[in-house]
């Protein structure tokens, strides 16, 4: 064995195993943050709009500990809020993925505004009214105006809002988010889906959007 290692050859080997056990560690902690989500989601849906769960109800539920939680999260307002942030992520990759299956930007902008109203379907509403509901008691951790995913999800609509002759894709984006979000609030409380008329007009709501590229009103 050589008692003399070339210079930094001890603080390679060192490094290397303290990178192996930060990363285990972090794949220890991203699974227990997962499971406190998953949890919170479960205790959410199954209380609905009747009472808000405690910490101690949703450890339970995770299987863990008050440390675990508290290791990630500094109050259940933070949860709530990466509860809807984690949410906003899904929709999107969902919302992205129907929109790719369209050649037309008038197909996408459809597609889009049906896979946010799809928070709206029966199997999906309790949950998302469940979240919502809780949200409505964050102030801790973003202030009186809880989080809302439609600035995250108005990101997929400049592209073909673009190709149609959008002089503000950004903006008129934001337009139609606002006012999609908007109706699936509706849709939300008051039980009901959006029906394919719906949708329809929805979609050209968001169409005549469009801020047209000689400045001019549509």
């Amino acid at each position: 064995m050589n008692e003399n290692p070339a210079p930094g050859q001890v603080g390679d080997v060192a490094s290397r195993i303290a990178q192996r056990a930060l990363a285990k560690r972090g794949a220890d902690y991203a699974d227990e943050v997962r499971r406190l989500l998953d949890a919170a989601l479960d205790v959410m849906k199954e209380r609905g709009t009747a009472s808000r769960p405690r910490v101690a109800d949703i450890v339970s539920a995770a299987g863990l500990s008050n440390e675990a939680f508290y290791r990630h999260f500094p109050s259940k307002d933070a949860l709530v809020a990466a509860l809807l942030e984690d949410g906003a992520e899904r929709l999107y990759s969902y919302v992205a993925h129907q929109m790719a299956k369209e050649p037309t930007p008038e197909g996408k902008v459809r597609r889009w505004v049906q896979g946010v109203l799809s928070q709206a379907d029966e199997e999906i509403a309790a949950t998302t009214r469940a979240v919502l509901w809780n949200a409505g008691a964050v102030s801790e951790v973003v202030g009186s105006v809880p989080p809302t995913p439609s600035d995250r999800l108005a990101e997929l609509l400049p592209g073909p809002l673009r190709e149609l002759g959008s002089a503000d894709p950004a903006f008129d984006a934001s337009l139609a988010a606002y006012a999609t979000f908007g109706k699936l609030g509706g849709y939300l409380w008051s039980g009901s889906g959006p029906t394919d008329g719906d949708i329809g007009r929805i979609t050209a709501f968001c169409l005549r959007a469009i801020t047209p590229m000689d400045g001019g009103s549509t």
